[in-house]
């Protein structure tokens, strides 16, 4: 008698990206995680968190949101719109903390708030001072400067739609560069990492030149006047 075996086949379980890589461990595993559990949404979430609290890195989850994309979870246009997303609303969080507290007692929150230090605020909000506007559009693409530069801007009530403009543009930038790295990347995504110091390199260099040339012109248009 012949008898006939029929194969079960295993039940389908999705596995993420990070359990399927072991060298995503940590805050890329969980990251990834994140964006495979939400999407696209989930990306801007990370992003917007990292605005809140700098320690989160954006050199990180920013080439890992194109990594994730490269992978099919979301489109690349979904990664960048939903980064930029969360750099904006993260930023305008800060500013509006900024416009409420006030100086000093920003400066009292900041010093019981751990992983953030005082210097670092005192040191944005110089630089907020020195180059105006111009800090609020370079300053997205400074490290600590990046989250920490809206609340100068919120403190000194700068124009609203003119903060989240700069903001706006600078974030869009900064994101769409790295997203992009990851995504073409791909499981090389971890390279972009050691370039994010070059670019923010350059990035302070430009903010430098600009400076000494807006300097340099009102030097020059005082001289002229008084001849």
């Amino acid at each position: 008698m012949s008898i006939t075996v029929s194969t079960v086949q295993p039940m389908s379980v999705h596995v993420g990206a990070a359990s399927q890589d072991p060298s995503l461990g940590g805050v890329a595993g969980w990251a990834v995680d994140v964006m495979e559990t939400i999407g696209a949404p989930g990306a801007g979430l990370l992003v917007g968190l990292e605005n809140l609290f700098p320690p989160l890195p954006s050199e990180v989850i920013l080439p890992l949101a194109g990594f994730t994309a490269s992978r099919g979870d979301f489109t690349l246009f979904e990664a960048i719109f939903w980064t930029t997303l969360g750099s904006i609303l993260g930023a305008w969080a800060l500013y509006g903390i900024g416009a409420w507290l006030g100086r000093e007692r920003m400066y009292k929150v900041v010093k019981v708030v751990p992983l953030v230090d005082v210097e670092d605020v005192e040191k944005v909000e110089a630089w907020f001072n020195r180059h105006g506007y111009k800090a609020v559009f370079f300053g997205r693409m400074i490290p600590i400067f990046r989250s920490l530069i809206s609340i100068p801007a919120g403190i000194e009530r700068m124009h609203i739609w003119r903060f989240l403009l700069l903001t706006t543009a600078g974030s869009l930038i900064w994101n769409t560069i790295f997203v992009l790295a990851g995504f073409y990347l791909g499981e090389n995504w971890h390279l972009v990492e050691g370039y994010a110091g070059i670019f923010q390199k350059i990035v302070i260099v430009v903010v430098v030149l600009v400076f000494v040339a807006y300097v340099v012109s009102k030097v020059r248009k005082n001289r002229s006047g008084s001849q």
